[in-house]
C-alpha cells in the first residue's frame, strides 16, 4: 500500500468537512419546516424608505412632497 500525501488527505479532510456541514444545514432546514417555524426573511429591497426614514438619514424632506403622497 502506498503512502498517502499529507496535501491529498488535507483535501479529503476538507471534503468530508464541507460534506458534514451540509449535511447538517439540510437536517436543520427539514427540523425547521417540520415544526412550522417560519423562515427568517432578508431584507430584500421591497420595502420603501418613508419621508421620517429619508430625514432621519439626513436627506432633504420637501412639506410639498410630503401633502401629495399623503393624497394619494
Amino acid at each position: 500500500m502506498g503512502k498517502r500525501s499529507k496535501t491529498g488527505v488535507l483535501k479529503r479532510l476538507r471534503e468530508v468537512k464541507k460534506a458534514e456541514k451540509a449535511a447538517h444545514k439540510r437536517e436543520e432546514m427539514r427540523e425547521r419546516k417540520e415544526s412550522g417555524v417560519p423562515e427568517p426573511t432578508t431584507g430584500t429591497g421591497s420595502t420603501l424608505a418613508t419621508a421620517e426614514d429619508l430625514a432621519g438619514y439626513g436627506f432633504p424632506v420637501d412639506e410639498e412632497e410630503e401633502e401629495e403622497s399623503s393624497e394619494d
